[in-house]
């Protein structure tokens, strides 16, 4: 594939991903506060309020100022070279829009509240509850390596 993405769309990509993460975080606050559980997809997962001060799978617990400020100098980051490009190759564009909007959705938390809102459990294994921040950055991660694979012998983009 040899499809093209325009900054713009790059940019408003990440954009929907953080909105969608923040709704989706405020959404199981109210509903999951108190302790309540929810069954969202019996056996497979669940949604559990967790407030998270660390990184992922509890790594820097409470470090919420300096997350907080890698999340800002990444965020930073990404937005100017984003804003370099003219195009970027098709998925390098979905990667940097998720990793950036992933950044974004749990560095708002970080700053506003102190921790990351996690909400969504897996039933059949022992993993750590998550949020759609992290699927986000998860998904940013193997699409960087479609890119790679997609343009290996690619002599053109530099």
């Amino acid at each position: 594939m040899n499809r093209k993405l325009p900054r713009r769309s790059t940019l408003l990509i990440a954009l929907v991903i953080v909105v969608v993460d923040q709704v989706s975080k405020a959404l199981a606050s109210s509903a999951l506060k108190g302790g309540h559980n929810v069954a969202f997809l019996p056996h497979l997962l669940s949604l559990q309020l967790v407030h998270n001060t660390g990184a992922a799978f509890s790594v820097l617990q409470n470090s919420t100022a300096l997350l907080g400020l890698l999340s800002l100098g990444v965020g930073i980051a990404l937005i100017l070279w984003i804003w370099r490009q003219r195009v970027l190759p098709f998925w390098q564009a979905l990667a940097s829009a998720a990793l950036l909007g992933g950044t974004l959705g749990n560095g708002l938390d970080r700053w506003r509240l102190g921790y990351v809102v996690d909400f969504l459990a897996l039933e059949p294994i022992d993993f750590p509850i998550f949020n759609g921040a992290d699927i986000a950055i998860n998904c940013a991660v193997l699409c960087f390596a479609i890119d790679l694979w997609t343009r290996r012998g690619d002599t053109s983009h530099g």
